[in-house]
């Protein structure tokens, strides 16, 4: 297997694998030399090469002994990812692994932190609240699961007391999150994190729409936004010096593909940012769930696998 083209990746070994939650394991990976791996901000990921075709990305765990830790939950009806780890990842194996990125970062100047998390939506998070705490820093977590038995990092959320609020749908007692007042309730100057299932992120969307943007950080599992597929523009590939006409149901990245450049891309729905492009020339029109309100009017970067073309040509960094 190779390292994805355009992109830097490294081989890292299985180290070994533990059950955190029902059907959620924690993979843990090294370089092959010992070495550590770079360091890395709470809410950041990574893309996992797990076979040449097959690469997803992984919310990075808190750790600091070198290794990478990932929290993968099981999902017999995804893309494929969870399914692999699952029934053919075996300590000792070989994969590769990007550089950390974060497009989902914790502001370290806050007054006040709250967390919004559904189910496997607590691993960017939880890398946010040891941070948090360690730094004694003010934060509140409230976390919705079906059960304890899949209630991810549950022992260790507990040793925090009333800090953590969490909320099993298979207890009528818990209630459930009321993420509207959980935003009135929180201290002026709060900054707001939601991950988790849709549902909850467009809950949290709505529930926030009072608040100042640059307050509001979410990171979603899917797109709700359509594709850029109307076609009808030019892309030139600067470095590559070739001109390519993107057609009507077509998206950038497939007409590229279609010439016979090997792009890398994951989710192809604007949510992981594994395909993002340097824009030379030319206005995008963003699809994304990945840049923020001032990157997309900065018009530099791009999704290029949901994202289109407001004028006739788009110049990319390609």
């Amino acid at each position: 297997m190779k390292g994805l083209l355009n992109r830097s990746m490294w081989p890292v070994r299985l180290m070994a694998i533990r059950l955190a939650a029902e059907q959620v394991n924690i993979y843990e990976f090294a370089t092959l030399d010992g070495s550590p791996f770079c360091s890395y901000e709470p809410g950041a990921h990574v893309d996992l090469q797990l076979r040449d075709d097959l690469v997803r990305q992984y919310s990075l765990l808190p750790g600091d002994d070198g290794r990478l830790r990932v929290a993968v939950q099981t999902d017999e009806t995804g893309r494929g990812g969870s399914r692999f780890l699952a029934r053919e990842a075996h300590v000792g194996d070989v994969y590769f692994v990007s550089e950390a990125r974060n497009h989902f970062p914790l502001v370290r100047t806050a007054s006040h932190s709250v967390l919004i998390a559904g189910g496997i939506g607590i691993t960017p998070l939880y890398g946010m609240l040891v941070d948090l705490e360690r730094r004694g820093a003010s934060w509140e977590l409230h976390y919705a699961v079906r059960s304890d038995a899949k209630t991810v990092f549950g022992e260790a959320l507990r040793g925090y007391g009333d800090k953590v609020r969490i909320v099993r749908s298979d207890h009528p007692g818990d209630g459930r999150v009321d993420i509207a007042k959980v935003i009135e309730a929180a201290p002026a100057g709060s900054e707001f994190y939601c991950c988790g299932p849709e549902r909850m992120v467009d809950a949290f969307v709505d529930a926030a729409t009072g608040l100042p943007s640059e307050k509001v950080h979410l990171e979603r599992f899917s797109a709700t936004t359509g594709i850029a597929a109307a076609g009808g523009f030019e892309v030139r590939l600067e470095r590559s010096g070739k001109q390519l006409f993107v057609a009507e149901g077509n998206t950038i990245l497939q007409t590229l593909r279609d010439a016979g450049f090997a792009m890398p891309s994951s989710c192809e729905q604007g949510v992981c940012g594994v395909c993002e492009s340097r824009v030379l020339s030319g206005e995008p029109d963003h699809r994304d769930h990945v840049l923020s309100a001032a990157e997309r009017a900065k018009g530099d970067t791009m999704m290029i696998c949901c994202s289109g073309s407001r004028g006739p040509l788009l110049v990319l960094d390609l």
